[in-house]
């Protein structure tokens, strides 16, 4: 079964395309990565303060995503945080999922 790996990030209003072009230009070996199925950006609704964006991963395994978590590739990805200053109202906030049942197209 696959493992999901989520990001929620609170952007704040007026920010979003910003936000947006970070995610669109950023540098990924995501898909080099041993078992790594898929990526989305997912944006949501919005409140009177900010937009919630989802980042979601899709992996073979949870023991592929923790492979790519300790990847000299993971701590590339993420150190373009400085340049996303003022976008964040608070941290990101982590969800993992392990797969449990699953329908695919025959």
């Amino acid at each position: 079964m696959t493992f999901i790996a989520m990001n929620r990030f609170r952007v704040a209003l007026g920010r979003e395309s910003e936000f947006e072009e970070v995610w669109r230009n950023r540098q990924t070996d995501l898909p080099a990565m041993p078992g790594f199925v898929v990526f989305h950006l997912l944006r949501g609704p919005s409140d009177d303060q900010a937009t919630l964006f989802v980042s979601h991963t899709v992996w073979e395994s949870r023991g592929h995503f923790e492979d790519w978590t300790r990847s000299e590739a993971f701590r590339r990805a993420h150190s373009g945080a400085p340049k996303t200053v003022g976008l964040y109202l608070g941290p990101p906030q982590f969800e993992g999922f392990d797969a449990v049942a699953e329908t695919r197209p025959a």
